[in-house]
């Protein structure tokens, strides 16, 4: 038996203590909400955003995190839409850390989304997305490849979408880029067996601000998927208030980000060994919807 005084003295190990994982995208939405819930076990975080307008969250994000969570964070600006982009990342964090410098863990989150009919799909809007959502990762998978681990500890998790398998009206495109991404998933699996695990996790609606953006449109055509997901069931004592306004338009909730970072955050334990080159659902049950 362990006496209060004991206990009181002793600190609790974290699942992730003195672990560095890297973010895309981190200064908002999904990525800020992995960002909370990779500090609250223990990483250190590397915190990756593209443009000016998002420096002050990012700052604002790491100063958080580090107060609450005693976790240091290097912030690194980086387009992962450029050729250059994704190796400077690893470039200014090799600078930051020398040649102590080793990746634990990699979050592939920063993505983009248009809707777009076939007719309206163009070359410029196909290069814009598969740039960020395809290209991008892959660059930064190759950048970081000399500093990942080499007793199977790495944890690499993609953020896609059940838009890869849904077939959803408007995403030609989109829905392209993330099946690309969890094609690349099972290839990495494989050549980072001895490394690291690989996986994907496949949100449906998300509350975002790129949920928020979308059309009526293409809400319109989501509705009957809502409607099926068992876990998009409003509960008007529990879930936000917006939400359960808009019920009735949107046919339930979209996810919170905190149970998209849930699963990831996860994912990137030691308890997650066993699982690497999946799709891992995180859509409340939307894949199996319709």
């Amino acid at each position: 038996m362990v006496s209060a005084q004991e206990g009181e003295g002793r600190k609790v190990s974290r699942a992730l203590e003195g672990k560095l994982a890297l973010i895309t995208g981190a200064s908002r939405g999904i990525g800020a909400a992995i960002s909370q819930n990779l500090a609250s076990k223990g990483a250190n975080l590397i915190l990756n955003y593209t443009s000016e307008s998002s420096a002050q969250k990012t700052k604002d994000l790491s100063k958080s995190l580090e107060g609450e969570h005693g976790v240091q964070c290097l912030i690194i600006q980086a387009d992962m839409g450029s050729p250059e982009g994704p190796v400077s990342i690893i470039t200014k964090a090799k600078e930051q850390y020398g040649d102590a410098f080793k990746l634990d863990i990699l979050i592939n989150n920063a993505g983009v989304s248009r809707n777009l009919s076939i007719a309206n799909c163009t070359i410029e809007d196909f290069n814009w997305q598969y740039q960020i959502n395809v290209l991008g990762p892959l660059l930064l998978m190759q950048a970081c490849l000399p500093y990942l681990p080499h007793d199977r500890s790495g944890r690499i998790v993609n953020i896609s979408s059940v838009s890869s398998s849904e077939g959803f009206p408007l995403q030609s495109v989109y829905g392209g880029t993330k099946a690309a991404l969890e094609a690349m998933t099972r290839t990495w699996a494989r050549e980072l067996s001895e490394r690291a695990t690989v996986n994907a996790v496949n949100p449906g609606p998300v509350k975002t601000d790129m949920w928020g953006g979308t059309s009526e449109e293409f809400q319109g055509y989501l509705r009957p998927f809502i409607q099926k997901t068992p876990g998009s069931k409003i509960r008007k004592d529990i879930d936000d208030k917006d939400l359960v306004d808009d019920e009735e338009r949107a046919g339930g909730r979209p996810a919170y980000v905190g149970e998209i970072a849930g699963v990831v955050g996860m994912l990137c334990t030691p308890d997650a060994l066993w699982t690497t080159g999946q799709v891992v659902c995180a859509n409340g049950g939307m894949r199996m919807a319709i």
